[in-house]
Order: C-alpha cells, then structure tokens, then sequence
C-alpha cells in the first residue's frame, strides 16, 4: 500500500483508538454515551421479555449511520470477508462460474486453470448432488451453492453432474483451491497498435492483471490506449493511483483527500508510467463512481486525454474501515476527493436522506440527461480550469466528460428487458451453446471467421421466443421486432464467449456501433 495511504488509515484508525479516552475527558461525548449505556441497563433490567443485546446494539449503530452521509455503513462480521472477496481478487473453492437453471445449477464456465477444470468439468455440466447431498431442486439458491461448493483451500468435494450426450452420472472429486476474481473484463487490440482495456472494479490484483495481459497482447508498438470505465462503481483507492501512474508524468497530482480529523494528502504520479505518451480515452458513464471518478479526473485535469460518455455518478466520499471488537467494521466517510484541479466529486446530499440521494440517478434519467448534454446545468461557482490548457470542467457531481455521447435506448422494449432480467434469455444460450459448440467449432477456427460468417440465426431467435413463452414471458411482436437487433447482438456475443473467451463478447458488442466505442476509437486513431 502506498505511504500516503497508509498515513490516511493511520490517521483513521487513530480516532478510533482515542475514542475511550475523548469519552472521559469530553462532557459532549460522555453524557450521550453514558445515556445510551443507562437505556441499554435498563432494558435488561425491565423489559418484559429477554432481550438480544447484540442486535439491539447493532441496530443502533445502523440508524446512527444512517443519519451521516450516503456511504457511511456497518458491516457485520459475516458480512466483512463477502465484501472483501471481490477486491481481493480470489476466494478458496471449486473454480466455476455458474448459474441456477431451471433449478438446476448449471457450470456456465470454470475458471482457467482450477480445480473443477483439473479435474474435467466443462460448461454446460449439471451439478446434481455435492457429497452425495441432492441439491437439484427449487430451493437452491446462490447463497446455498457458496456454502456447498466454498471451503478451505486443500479439502475435498465430490460433485456429481448430468452432462449432455452421455448416459448415467458422472462422479468428480475436487480438491479446493485459492481462486482468482478477475478485475480486468477485456484487454485487446481494435486497431493496429491501439489497446482496449475493459476494467471492471478496482481490486487489490488488477495492476498484475493488466499486466499479464498486456504481456500475452504484446503490442509491439502501442500508439493509443481506450480505458472503459463504464460501469466500474470503485474500488481500492490504492489501484486508482496505480492505473492513473501508468498515463502521467512524475509530480502530476492524481487525487487529494482532505477532512475535518484528516490533514490534506496529496498523491502524485511517479513517473514510471508506460503509457505516457499514447493517445488516451477514457470511457465513463452514469455507472462509473468512486476510483473510476479519481481516474477520469485526473486524467481531465491534466489534458492527458479525451473523456467519453455520459456523466459519472458523482461518489467522492473517502471511507475508512474500521474494525469492532467482534470482527464487525465501520465503514465511515473521513475525508472528500478532489481532483487536481481542485473539483469536488461528490454528489450533493443531505445528511440522514440516502434515499433521496440514491433516486438522484434515476432522475438523471426522467429529466433528459442520458440524452441531452443541453439538459444538464452547472452554476458558474463550480467551473474550472484544467492545469495546462485552461478548458472549462465541472464540479460538484462526478465527472463531466469533454465529449457527450447520449444513450441509444431505440432497441430497448420491456420485452427485451423481460428477457435478461429474469435471466431467460441467458439460461436458453446455456443450452443452446452445448447444443450447437461441436458445429460452431468446426466452421469457426478463428474469431474473425466467426466474426465474418456467422449470421444470426432466425431458429435460434424463433426458438427464443418458444422458450420464453414456457417460463410465462408471452410475445409481443411489435416489441420483439423493436428489439430484435439488440437481441441477437447478445445472442451473437455469447456464443463468441463461448468460443473464445471473455475478450470476444466485447470485440462483438464494440464492433456492433456502439458510439461511445467506436467515438474513442477515432480519437486514438
């Protein structure tokens, strides 16, 4: 972690240890504390029935925080090692990436490399019974298939799965391993000598991860960089500064974070970037907050680069994790981010109204924003100045990007939405993927073969529908033909993941005249 870094989490930790000290020298604290402490007494004393000190102590804590900023939260210890597991980038358990079909959990893939693919599990293989337990049934859930199939690296479960075109059950004894969380969605290149990178979350692995990829990519002579940010919500504050080192040069300020107990602290580039002098843009919108913001910011700031797409969430609240006694955290707001240039990136809120703060986005929506850069307004108060071509930027509200591309929502019907919100149209691409793989791989050996041959299938699209109508979604003609290019696209982008892994689904969807892509693409050019 960096230094500066740690000083912040020092810095924060340090409240939390002074605390019983301020409580006995400080009325204003000690008299609330020692009211709280006589209503806990007393309810233990008087109340008619048995009381559970825990919950009770932990709903205060709840409504307490509640009544701060938005992103001030508790955290049970249960809850500590789930949310950490997707920054931290692994986990200990069988390696698959899964879905519950037809109540059926269904190996939609297993992770490269681990155990379950050791041992010869492919995707499409119907896990029915995990120790002999029969767990194909309506009560399976997600949760349910973590208990089953997580567990300390080293020990053993033996999965018994139904695979397609083979008679009878087939038994797997798997021995659990650390497994990877990938940060990094897609790294590939578009255009000769230009670099596509789809970044997901901010995890403690996604620099190794970027550059693991990089090094199969092997650009030999990189003339720009497309960093998609869209729909990436944050994450370690510490991989922001990683991946924006990689664009500036040494001394460019990246970010700094300022509260009322946490002294200013600066972080600046070091220098050893290796993309600093390509051509750079960067794709952001409504989705994208937090470490995303830091990111967009500093490269706006510094004219590095070009920022695409539609604005950004507007998350600039600095948190803390602080540890209880009993394992549990306190997530609390220390401090606010602020660009180079000196912009604040949190949205505004009223303290105790998260809600109210929440729908913010939505409105976004309902007043025009997604599809008119006219209808977004900014007070003159939060204008700025980038550092070195003095261009108007805005704060006071995540990141306002210099080029507005608006959403194209002319495919999108409630049918369509039906179909991936219930996961139909996913669950029916599971079967049809391990129906059609041994015909697909014999007439596509390579991706720009499929890319340049394959056609939608109209049986495939029919067959859809038929499915959809047995899990209750009846057709609506007008809205299926509105949809229906959306709809074989991500029909289209499956079966090239399939094929050919994870960056196919993106070379297909950004090749499919996505504007913001194809918008970045012309600006590295």
């Amino acid at each position: 972690m960096n230094l500066k870094v740690l000083k912040v989490a020092f810095a924060a930790i340090s409240i939390l240890i002074s605390v019983p000290s301020a409580a006995q020298l400080d009325p204003a604290l000690s008299a609330p504390l020692n009211k709280f402490g006589q209503a806990i007494y007393y309810i233990n004393q008087y109340y008619l029935d048995t009381v559970n000190n825990d919950k009770l102590v932990e709903s205060a804590i709840r409504e307490v925080l509640s009544q701060l900023d938005p992103h001030s939260s508790y955290v049970s210890s249960d809850e500590v090692r789930a949310m950490n597991e997707p920054l931290e980038g692994n986990f200990e358990g069988v390696g698959i990436e899964f879905s519950i079909v037809r109540d059926t959990l269904t190996v939609v893939s297993p992770v490269s490399g681990g155990p379950s693919e050791r041992v010869g599990i492919r995707s499409g293989d119907k896990i029915v019974y995990v120790n002999g337990e029969n767990i194909a049934s309506a009560g399976v859930t997600n949760d349910k298939v973590f208990k089953y199939l997580r567990g300390p690296k080293g020990s053993k479960v033996m999965l018994t799965v139904i695979r397609r075109g083979v008679s009878g059950l087939l038994d797997f004894e798997v021995e659990r391993d650390r497994i990877p969380i990938n940060s990094i969605d897609a790294v590939y290149e578009p255009a000769e000598g230009i670099i596509y990178i789809k970044l997901s979350r901010f995890a403690a692995t996604t620099r190794s991860e970027l550059f693991s990829a990089l090094s199969k990519l092997n650009v030999v002579s990189p003339r720009g960089v497309i960093l998609d940010l869209r729909g990436n919500s944050g994450g370690y504050l510490g991989t922001a500064f990683e991946i924006s080192n990689m664009f500036l040069e040494k001394g460019q300020t990246i970010v700094y974070t300022e509260g009322r107990k946490i002294p200013r602290m600066v972080e600046r580039a070091t220098g050893d970037g290796v993309f600093k002098k390509e051509k750079l843009a960067v794709l952001i919108d409504e989705g994208s907050a937090s470490a995303s913001e830091i990111v967009a910011g500093a490269i706006q700031d510094w004219d590095r680069g070009v920022v695409i797409g539609r604005r950004s969430f507007g998350k600039g609240l600095v948190q803390q994790k602080l540890p209880m006694p009993d394992g549990s955290q306190l997530v609390l707001t220390i401090a606010r981010y602020h660009t180079p240039s000196g912009r604040v990136i949190q949205s505004p809120y009223e303290p105790g109204a998260a809600d109210k703060y929440y729908r913010a986005i939505y409105s976004r929506y309902t007043n025009g924003e997604f599809f008119s850069k006219d209808s977004i307004h900014f007070p003159d108060s939060l204008k700025y100045k980038t550092l070195l071509k003095e261009r108007t930027v805005y704060g006071g509200g995540g990141i306002m990007p210099d080029i507005f591309i608006p959403a194209d929502t002319t495919g999108y019907t409630d049918y369509y939405g039906a179909l991936v919100r219930k996961g139909i149209l996913l669950e029916y691409m599971n079967d049809i993927t391990d129906a059609k793989m041994d015909d697909w791989k014999s007439r596509f050996s390579t991706f720009k073969i499929f890319m340049s041959e394959y056609d939608s299938d109209k049986a495939i699209f029919k067959g859809l529908i038929d499915y959809a109508k047995t899990k209750g979604l009846a057709p609506v003609q007008e809205q299926i033909e509105k949809s229906a290019k959306e709809i074989s696209l991500y029909i289209k982008a499956i079966a090239a993941r399939r094929l050919f892994g994870q960056n196919a689904y993106y070379m297909v969807v950004n090749n499919s005249g996505d504007p913001v892509f194809e918008r970045a693409l012309k600006s590295v050019l």
